[in-house]
């Protein structure tokens, strides 16, 4: 009667549980990553022209769950993305009391992707007030850069370009306001070069959410947002924490030349810093620049770089790749505890453009999701690691432990096997 050692069962059972697929073995099945695919309202462009529309109540995700990902692009009605002379200066996409979320054209070639076992929380019974429900709107903003004069010019909402004086309130701009979203608003038209003549299309933002539903095995994570034009001062009351924030979204850049410096190498480089009203583990970050962004960073106030993001521009003419477009920026992915932010930490936020020329309207946002915990140590074992635009998971590692185990079961058993032989008076032959 052959008989098992009980470690031999447990032994085998840790190899069998090493090989399983993390998703299996640590996510589970019954939380897998949903995907839907929705269309905002249509909007229609012609050359020159502007949409800078809120729509509400738009299509989303409905339910208590964590959403993992959020990406957009503009389509025609064939459902085919649009190359960038549809111009999409920024979409934004928010619950009505709740958070926001924020990007450019650059959004196809930016990772969007919130690490496990992370993600954003949305649809909380205990968070939405009572007697209402909780919405969601979507503000785009796009220019249609077909046959104008000066492309960068309309992108940047030069003010002359539109032959804007007054907002759309009907208040008038500053005498030394040059360009900026005062001056794009929508229905406003740039300048069209003479005799051009292009056909009025059909457009949408075509976006698409990944989630999974909210479960304890989701740790939940806030969307904190960074304005390179914040006016926050230290407070002089007793906490040091002033919540007052000014932010005016969008700065000007002058030109080398205005500031009598040479046009090689000339960086503009703005910096804030800001004391930290909250505490936290940062598992994610990324910047937003227009046209001219050379990257953007954020640092402790003693140097130490917690995160850049550095902008990739197009080199050709398909959609994703416009040249002289940012296409896509970089993006950090810490380590889990690699980054612990303190209430009352003072960080700084730069912002780089070139100064080859002078830019109006342009923006440095950086975006960071926090964490109030770390994962326990089962989720730790699958950590993927994030660095930049790379996703490196530890796949490799798993499989050489599989085939470690593999080994020792062989070894041990070829051990056993020509010991019970020796036992039964049989020599073993070597080869």
């Amino acid at each position: 009667m052959k008989s098992y050692n009980p470690g031999w069962l447990l032994l085998v059972g840790i190899l069998v549980t090493l090989s399983l697929p993390h998703s299996q073995a640590l996510w589970g099945n019954e939380n897998k990553i949903k995907t839907s695919v929705f269309l905002s309202p249509k909007f229609v462009l012609g050359p020159g022209s502007v949409v800078n529309r809120v729509y509400y109540n738009i299509d989303f995700p409905k339910g208590h769950i964590a959403v993992k990902s959020f990406n957009a692009e503009v389509v025609d009605e064939a459902g085919n993305p649009v190359r960038l002379y549809f111009w999409e200066k920024y979409w934004d996409i928010r619950i009505f009391f709740v958070s926001s979320l924020a990007l450019g054209l650059e959004t196809r070639k930016t990772a969007t992707h919130v690490p496990d076992p992370y993600g954003i929380e949305v649809g909380n019974p205990a968070e939405i007030p009572s007697g209402f429900e909780e919405r969601w709107l979507l503000n785009v903003h796009a220019i249609d850069t077909r046959g104008v004069e000066d492309k960068l010019g309309c992108t940047e909402c030069r003010c002359d370009l539109y032959n804007v004086t007054e907002d759309e309130y009907g208040k008038p701009l500053r005498p030394d306001y040059k360009g900026g979203l005062l001056c794009c608003y929508d229905r406003t038209q740039c300048r069209v070069k003479q005799g051009f003549e292009g056909v009025r299309r059909t457009l949408y933002l075509r976006y698409t959410v990944k989630w999974v539903d909210m479960d304890s095995s989701v740790l939940p994570v806030k969307i904190y947002i960074f304005d390179i034009t914040d006016r926050w001062k230290r407070s002089s009351n007793s906490t040091g924490i002033n919540a007052e924030h000014d932010c005016k979204v969008e700065y000007e850049v002058e030109s080398c030349r205005a500031n009598g410096l040479a046009d090689d190498g000339c960086i503009d480089t703005k910096r804030i810093s800001l004391d930290m009203p909250f505490g936290g583990y940062v598992i994610y970050g990324v910047a937003h620049q227009h046209s001219g962004g050379s990257g953007s960073a954020l640092y402790r106030e003693d140097g130490q770089l917690l995160c850049s993001s550095i902008p990739t521009y197009g080199e050709g003419e398909e959609a994703g790749n416009e040249a002289g477009y940012i296409v896509g920026m970089s993006t950090c992915y810490p380590q889990p505890g690699a980054i612990k932010i303190s209430k009352g930490d003072t960080l700084i936020i730069e912002s780089n453009y070139t100064g080859i020329r002078h830019h109006t309207g342009v923006m440095g946002i950086f975006y960071i999701l926090v964490a109030d915990q770390l994962p326990n140590p089962m989720h730790t074992l699958h950590t993927v690691v994030q660095t930049q635009d790379s996703i490196i998971p530890l796949t490799i590692l798993w499989v050489a432990v599989a085939l470690m185990g593999v080994v020792t079961v062989i070894t041990v058993a070829i051990h056993y096997r020509l010991k019970r032989e020796r036992e039964n008076g049989y020599e073993a032959i070597v080869m």
